[in-house]
């Protein structure tokens, strides 16, 4: 029998070994995806400071810069309003292209969404700078919301002046502000004043602009002295209308609001023929006999007490004069001949002399108002 061979079995060979990375191939990765990560950062920072794809904006914004405001509070100003989309980028655009100093306070209309470099060009010129198309509203003081209608629907405003100032939400925002529930009416409310409005912007936008006006100036008026007389907060209003269609003096104010003091506390009729052309509508003709004999709530001749509303839009200088008459005995008044002003008495005989010299410098002057206003 042959003896078997003792051969070890056969082995597979082993698959060759890869060579380990070395560490300076490790390296090099991780400093190729940080040089992207630093890349894609700096496009970021870079778009987001300098906004090449960015629109101009639309809208209007109005924007108060304060004096002595710094960038980086500007920026937050201006970010607050909607009018860049960051106050920090908007600060790194300005110190990145050395304009940062030249940013300058005041009263602007921006757009809304505006870039960076956008918004810092408009400040660098000041409020003047026509970033958005504007036109000044001029209301008069004094006038009826009948009377500024036709004045204010000449500009380039959208709708009608009178339907803002008659709407719902106006008269409701007037009650907030001392209008009596009673009353149906904003008259008195619509502060007087230029104000300046993106070109074609709604009637309504001038309206609230002088509900807002009206609220910010009456806050500072004192009351103290009218609250003492028994009167309202609307009771001055009132008075103040009727005072700025008696003057355009203003060191006549105050006393003609006393007159009017003087005649309430008395129980004299006030007399006052404005508030029967605010009721007739009728402010240049002369009043006839049947408008002056027509017992209605305006006709202060017939009736005691003030006027329901308000018969016009008084301006501030009437309003302080309205609570705080002058200290005086005077209860008639009546337009001084050669003069813009009036002549003031306390008397009967006082005031008859008065009316004398009126009516013969009008005789001498054709008929015509002796008064130089």
């Amino acid at each position: 029998m042959a003896a078997r061979s003792r051969r070890p079995p056969a082995r597979r060979p082993l698959p060759p070994r890869r060579p380990a990375p070395s560490r300076t191939h490790g390296r090099r990765r991780l400093a190729a995806v940080l040089a992207l990560l630093l890349l894609a950062g700096a496009l970021y920072v870079l778009n987001a400071t300098f906004q090449p794809f960015h629109g101009d904006g639309e809208g209007a914004v109005a924007v108060t810069v304060p004096a002595g405001a710094d960038a980086g509070r500007i920026g937050a100003v201006l970010a607050e309003r909607g009018v860049v989309d960051s106050g920090t980028f908007f600060q790194v655009n300005a110190t990145v292209t050395g304009r940062r100093g030249n940013l300058r306070p005041g009263e602007y209309t921006l757009r809304r969404g505006m870039t960076y470099g956008g918004a810092i060009d408009a400040l660098e010129q000041g409020p003047r700078a026509k970033v958005v198309k504007t036109i000044d509203v001029g209301v008069p003081e004094g006038l009826s919301i009948r009377e500024a209608a036709p004045r204010v629907d000449r500009q380039p405003l959208a709708g009608r002046y009178l339907k803002a100032a008659r709407s719902r939400r106006t008269l409701e925002r007037a009650r907030e502000l001392g209008a009596p529930r009673r009353v149906r009416t904003a008259e008195g409310f619509l502060f007087p004043a230029t104000y300046t409005l993106v070109d074609g912007a709604p009637a309504r936008n001038l309206v609230e602009r002088q509900l807002a006006a009206f609220e910010e100036n009456f806050a500072g008026v004192d009351l103290g002295l009218a609250r003492r007389k028994n009167l309202t907060r609307y009771d001055v209003l009132v008075i103040a209308s009727m005072i700025e269609r008696e003057t355009s003096v203003d060191r006549e104010r105050r006393l003609i609001s006393s007159v009017i003091y003087n005649r309430l506390r008395d129980g004299i009729p006030l007399g006052i023929d404005a508030t029967i052309r605010y009721f007739e509508t009728n402010w240049t003709k002369p009043l006839v006999q049947s408008e002056l004999e027509r017992d209605s709530p305006y006709n202060t001749r017939l009736n005691r007490g003030l006027p329901p509303t308000p018969i016009g839009n008084p301006g501030l200088a009437s309003i302080e004069a309205a609570a705080d008459p002058a200290s005086s005995r005077f209860i008639f008044y009546v337009a001084k001949p050669g003069t813009c002003g009036h002549a003031f008495s306390s008397t009967d005989a006082e005031f008859a002399a008065d009316v004398a010299r009126y009516n013969a410098a009008r005789d001498a002057n054709g008929g015509n108002s002796p008064t130089e206003c």
